[in-house]
């Protein structure tokens, strides 16, 4: 049962709703891994083909094979990601291998910032970083569309004010 509150977060008996990345980040990040081992790789074999013969040129066949395991972990990493915002905090959860899941209670929340870089803006994204009085339990949420990212700041930083001005 699926029940939607005045807050606007949405809720499913005690489980929060997860919000995944946008396919964009995932096309940001590969097209940046092809863009530099790429490089590396048409770098790498002219210099060894140059210097020490064309057999030696072949080991520019690594950054590609190193290109092939980078583009399945990206898709594993980015699936990983995802955030829920509950009643009284927000999770983040990511990870393959190490999982983890950070909760950052909308009372300890101080700033909370919308940052994109030249490249995220031009695959429309942004990401979210929020700082607590606790250096430790700081949280970033890469790869949002810009909207996402300031409807999220708005909210957040709505929801910290109410819930710090009743300490």
């Amino acid at each position: 049962m699926e029940t939607g509150s005045p807050d606007n977060t949405q809720t499913t008996g005690d489980e929060p709703v997860w919000t995944g990345l946008p396919p964009r980040l995932l096309t940001m990040r590969r097209l940046l891994l092809v863009v530099w081992l790429g490089l590396l790789a048409v770098a790498l074999g002219l210099l060894l083909g140059l210097l020490a013969g064309p057999a030696w040129a072949a080991f520019a066949v690594l950054p590609l094979a190193l290109m092939a395991w980078g583009w399945v972990l990206l898709g594993r990493n980015w699936a990983s990601w995802r955030y829920a915002e509950r009643a009284d905090d927000l999770l983040i959860s990511r990870g393959v291998l190490w999982q983890e899941e950070t909760v950052v209670p909308y009372g300890r929340m101080q700033l909370v910032e919308v940052t994109s870089g030249p490249v995220e803006r031009h695959f429309r994204l942004a990401s979210v970083q929020l700082h607590t009085a606790a250096a430790a339990t700081d949280a970033t949420i890469p790869g949002l569309d810009p909207a996402e990212a300031e409807r999220l700041r708005d909210r957040l930083t709505e929801l910290g004010e109410a819930r710090s001005a009743g300490l």
